[in-house]
């Protein structure tokens, strides 16, 4: 069994107590540091972070292999990566890269093929001079995103 695998096996009997908590990335570097990202339903506590940190650390040994420990929480402006985080973020606003434009717009629909975004646009009147604000409303494939950044507003 290699590092990686061991490690990946305590990480993941360290979420079976927390179904609320997922994995974004686990990497492991050449110098043995392990980083792991963790995203939540309702967020990622502090303790969850602890306690994931401890599954990991007190299960290896260090006389077996030296190594160094991160556990932290997704961050704020870190791309969206899992259709559960998706799903999580609905209601609020997106920015969306796509190969031929980039969209800012409320979520308001995600399942397990694509995502709805809706969102205001002003655009020339069909009749007469000047703009107009109409609602759009488009339906996009997580194959067709390149990015997704949920956007904090204050």
């Amino acid at each position: 069994m290699t590092f990686k695998d061991k490690v990946n096996g305590l990480l993941t009997e360290g979420l079976k107590d927390r179904p609320a908590v997922f994995l974004i990335d686990l990497a492991i570097t050449d110098s043995f540091k392990i980083i792991v990202t963790l995203d939540g339903d309702n967020g990622v506590a502090l303790q969850d972070c602890i306690d994931i940190s401890r599954a990991i650390e007190n299960n290896l040994d260090r006389e077996e292999q030296d190594f160094s420990l991160e556990v932290a929480s997704v961050g704020v402006g870190s791309p969206l990566k899992m259709v559960r985080q998706y799903k999580k973020n609905v209601g609020r606003t997106l920015i969306v890269k796509l190969a031929t434009e980039t969209i800012e717009a409320e979520l308001v629909e995600a399942n397990d093929n694509f995502i709805i975004l809706s969102w205001k646009a002003r655009e020339p009147k069909k009749v007469g001079k000047g703009k107009e604000t109409v609602q759009k409303r488009q339906e996009i494939p997580y194959t067709e995103i390149k990015e997704a950044i949920v956007t904090v507003t204050f």
